[in-house]
């Protein structure tokens, strides 16, 4: 079954997987990077959380609820155990200094297959997508994830403001 399951798969996700490990390991990796370019990591996701989400649930009230509580989660998670070594803005105050870390990866991947794995349940089962249970718990991973990215953003605007004070 899970050979029908990977050969079934189309040629893209595999691309796409093909491309988050790539961006993984640019991301294990010291760099500098834009202010701007910070944000795209987590927009991307944020993109494909929500239509996840969506295509998967539709509009369940459980899902939305259930995803924003993740979001607070992973942000508050995210917040508490942030090094604050691990990121710096550099002197034209456009640049940060990110040092390397798998954390970014291992958030890419967590969404990736959070998100391939409930396309496999639900064409397994469809009516998965009304058990409440199954809901909360993908939304809950889907919004924690989110929340994380979006910690390491609230980070910088932080120390911007710190850096401008």
């Amino acid at each position: 079954m899970i050979f029908q399951i990977l050969v079934h798969t189309p040629v893209w996700v595999w691309m796409i997987l093909a491309f988050l490990i790539y961006r993984g390991l640019l991301a294990s990796r010291d760099r500098e990077v834009s202010r701007w370019q910070m944000c795209i990591v987590p927009a991307v996701f944020l993109w494909l959380s929500l239509d996840g989400i969506a295509r998967s649930f539709g509009s369940q009230h459980g899902a939305v609820l259930a995803w924003a509580f993740g979001v607070l989660a992973g942000v508050g998670i995210a917040w508490l155990s942030f090094d604050a070594q691990r990121m710096s803005l550099l002197p034209d105050g456009k640049t940060v200094f990110v040092r390397g870390s798998w954390k970014p990866m291992l958030l890419m991947m967590a969404i990736f297959l959070t998100k391939y794995a409930t396309g496999i349940a639900l064409a397994m089962q469809p009516a998965r997508a009304q058990n409440l249970g199954f809901v909360v718990a993908v939304c809950l991973l889907y919004g924690m994830c989110n929340g994380m990215f979006f910690a390491q953003l609230l980070r910088l605007f932080t120390l911007q403001r710190r850096i401008a004070a």
